[in-house]
């Protein structure tokens, strides 16, 4: 009977153990490092200038390539993201008018202000290029 209680309280102790370990990192890399591995592909014109544009006003916080940063923003180039699931209508709303959290546990998504219909759709442009060229279809 002691040796029933002691294999309980010792499977327990590793429960609780291992738990608490994830629980505590998260299994996540440290913050502010890449979420997610992007190859980034040739790009077409259009992407092109979609890069330096998500460069200069998303990638301090979703990452270069957009990659996502821990503990800052979710990597765009994810599953979550893919057209048939977030249209690129979906991408101009939250940038024009932010977005509040629904998939990650960032937090709420800023507006981000100083962007031209035409700058949002190269930035589409080039975060679905990203997404193609890694298997996000």
């Amino acid at each position: 009977m002691i040796w029933r209680i002691t294999i309980l309280v010792t499977l327990a102790a590793v429960v609780i153990a291992v738990v608490y370990w994830r629980l505590a990192d998260g299994g996540q890399p440290p913050s502010g490092e890449a979420l997610a591995d992007v190859f980034v592909p040739p790009l077409s014109a259009n992407g092109t200038e979609g890069e330096a544009l998500f460069n200069a006003s998303c990638a301090s916080c979703h990452g270069t390539a957009a990659a996502g940063r821990n503990g800052v923003a979710p990597p765009l180039v994810h599953i979550i993201y893919e057209p048939n699931h977030h249209a690129d209508a979906a991408f101009v709303l939250a940038i024009r008018n932010g977005v509040r959290a629904h998939h990650w546990r960032f937090g709420n998504m800023p507006p981000v202000e100083g962007l031209s219909d035409e700058q949002i759709a190269k930035i589409t442009t080039y975060i679905r290029e990203l997404q193609r060229a890694n298997g996000i279809q």
